[in-house]
């Protein structure tokens, strides 16, 4: 929180020399010349703790001396940590290309395609280079790895879609995080019976990133996060969960797979329903509009900051349900799936009666 807080300072500072800045008109709401790059100091925030922990490892590791000024409960994680380094910063290496896919973009705009191209080569690298991918109980390992590609880029522009609002995308983006790695904590890894505790730390530190940024973001914001950062932040929510174990090895919580769905409930309800109003007035798919969730919101009489505190809300709710989800047996996990189902028709509900009025 605090490298990527200390960090966005002369982000904000260089900002049109960087020439990322965001200008008034078209389909955005704000009223100001507003720099970009906030992704740069999210992405900061996220790889230089990655590196000083990199390297406290190292040192600890080789340093038996030294261990005994460590906590009892962290020695026996070292070797396991360790083991897991060159990982690491194979993802990272891989976030960082979307990183200055994104900047590019927020420069002076990339071709939808040529992004995508690359969103699905990033993804496709983890997904068949790491061997990271989603199970689903699916034993076809050509339709889970295809499944976790699109999952992954799925993920990274349903956050890109999210960010229209100050603090919108960055708040949801924390409490996803948050929320998931409580999930990570109070869920035994199968092999190891241990929590999982390398996913944990990756979500945990995402979200500090994110604090420190929302920093600089909460209204009226003095930098947006512009595409870096949502491809970034999106892509590790989507990695991260696709590295985590839900359901336990017994098999007798298969429901707690769903938890990644639950959490993620707003963002990919938002993208849904854009990506079908524009394709329903003929649009592309792939310009900008006013037609986002928060958007709709504000049409249906919210203040700006009233809409985004809604939708922490509703986030919110769709969190705790996820980490409800990976703790109870069947007939329980109903009634969670229910309530955030009946959440979600609600807000539906809501929304039509602007739908209605818009026809008229």
């Amino acid at each position: 929180m605090v490298i990527s807080l200390v960090t966005i300072y002369p982000v904000r500072r260089f900002a049109a020399q960087l020439g990322l800045v965001a200008r008034p008109g078209g389909h955005s709401t704000h009223t100001n010349v507003t720099p970009l790059g906030g992704g740069i100091g999210i992405w900061a925030g996220i790889v230089v703790t990655f590196a000083v922990g990199t390297f406290a490892v190292a040192f600890f590791r080789s340093n038996v001396a030294l261990q005994s000024h460590l906590p009892d409960q962290v020695v026996p994680h070292l070797e396991g940590v360790w083991s897991r380094v060159a990982q690491l910063w194979w993802l990272l290496g891989a976030g960082t290309v979307l990183t200055i896919l994104g900047v590019i973009d927020d420069r002076g705009g990339v071709n939808p395609l040529l992004r995508l191209a690359v969103e699905f080569a990033v993804a496709a690298f983890v997904v068949y280079g790491l061997n990271f991918g989603l199970t689903a109980f699916i034993s076809i390992a050509w339709l889970t790895k295809v499944l976790s590609v699109i999952w992954i880029v799925g993920l990274i522009n349903s956050f890109n879609m999210l960010d229209n609002m100050d603090g919108l995308s960055g708040g949801v983006a924390a409490i996803i995080a948050t929320s998931m790695a409580i999930v990570m904590l109070t869920t035994a890894d199968p092999g190891t019976s241990q929590p999982q505790l390398f996913v944990a730390a990756m979500l945990l530190v995402v979200c500090g990133s994110l604090l420190g940024f929302l920093w600089h973001n909460r209204p009226p914001a003095k930098i947006f996060m512009g595409d870096g950062g949502s491809y970034l932040v999106g892509f590790l929510i989507a990695v991260s969960m696709l590295m985590a174990t839900f359901a336990t090895s017994d098999g007798s919580r298969p429901h707690a797979m769903l938890a990644p769905l639950c959490v993620m409930a707003v963002p990919l309800y938002d993208m849904t329903t854009v990506l079908w109003i524009r394709i329903r007035q003929g649009r592309s798919p792939f310009v900008g509009d006013r037609s986002h969730f928060s958007h709709r919101l504000v049409e249906l009489g919210l203040s700006r900051t009233q809409a985004v505190l809604t939708i922490y809300l509703v986030t919110g709710t769709c969190g705790l349900a996820s980490i409800l989800l990976t703790h109870v047996e069947l007939a329980q996990a109903v009634m969670v799936i229910g309530i955030v189902g009946c959440m979600l028709l609600l807000v539906i509900i809501l929304e039509s009666t602007q739908w209605q009025s818009d026809e008229k």
